[in-house]
């Protein structure tokens, strides 16, 4: 069974702030292992979380064990104050201050660091994003110094210029990415950037209701096209569903990722020896190498 390489556990795939709600006074342990306890009726022993501001993230490293779950986490994400990135973390102003949070994120027993450096989609207008991504040179002082730090580095990320700036200065992996070409997708196979699109909180939202299904139906387009880049440039790839998003339930979001690589790509031992390779190759750079 693959590994999850992109979850929430913060997240309930069904209502984000009622979700939230549940932590905001103390971290409640019995959600946590409701989430695990989806993972693991499945078969899944691996899971790379994205972080959160609550301290989640932090509490399930240490039950993940009791699961026999590997799980690796960034315990929160880093943004720029007045991008998008609050969500799930905190914000720099400057290099210092993000300095410090990659500091403290060691400090809390991170794996790695995530870093925020676009916006998010905009699913009632395709090909919107809700704000500008980072000023490259800011993209490249945020991977550097995390590198220098002995972190791996993990990139939310959506359109092409974020996505080449991260994959030109040495990201690990690109999260997401959506709105990029294939110039771009030449970009990451050059530099052997993971690439872990989370396709699925994009085609279970077809038919929802909640959002136009013309436009989640372009945005599905889009990510298709950078599905068959992928596999025709042989993109390292791995499967992460953002489990915890919306109408992506932990546990059954990776299976539903990997049905969606298999209906645009084809079912294939090709295709799962492929995704196989990307997650084993994730799961060698997303583990800390600091003590």
């Amino acid at each position: 069974m693959f590994g999850e390489c992109h979850a929430h556990l913060i997240m309930d795939g069904l209502n984000y702030r009622h979700a939230i709600d549940l932590h905001k006074k103390q971290v409640q342990d019995s959600v946590i292992r409701q989430h695990f306890h989806s993972y693991e009726k499945r078969g899944i022993t691996f899971v790379r979380d994205g972080g959160d501001a609550l301290g989640v993230s932090q509490r399930a490293k240490q039950i993940a064990p009791k699961y026999g779950i590997d799980y690796r986490t960034p315990i929160f994400a880093i943004h720029k104050k007045g991008f998008y990135g609050g969500i799930v973390g905190f914000g720099f102003s400057n290099m210092k201050e993000y300095h410090g949070l990659v500091e403290i994120a060691h400090g809390h027993g991170c794996d790695f660091i995530k870093i925020m450096i676009s916006g998010i989609m905009d699913f009632n207008q395709a090909g919107v994003l809700s704000c500008d991504s980072l000023p490259t040179e800011d993209i490249k002082e945020m991977i550097h110094i995390a590198h220098e730090e002995g972190f791996a580095v993990m990139a939310h990320a959506n359109g092409k210029e974020a996505v080449e700036a991260a994959s030109h200065y040495g990201v690990d992996s690109i999260e997401h990415g959506n709105f990029i070409d294939r110039e771009t997708m030449e970009v990451m196979a050059e530099n052997h950037t993971l690439y872990v699109p989370t396709a699925a909180t994009v085609f279970n939202l077809l038919g929802c209701g909640r959002f136009p299904d013309k436009e989640v139906q372009t945005i599905m387009d889009t990510i298709e096209t950078s599905l068959h880049n992928a596999w025709d440039l042989k993109v390292p790839t791995a499967l992460g569903s953002d489990a915890g998003a919306y109408l992506v339930p932990h546990g059954q979001g990776i299976i539903d990722e990997h049905h969606i690589f298999q209906n645009v790509l084809g079912a294939s031992a090709s295709l799962d020896e492929w995704l196989t390779e990307g997650e084993s190759l994730l799961r060698e750079r997303f583990q800390s190498h600091r003590t």
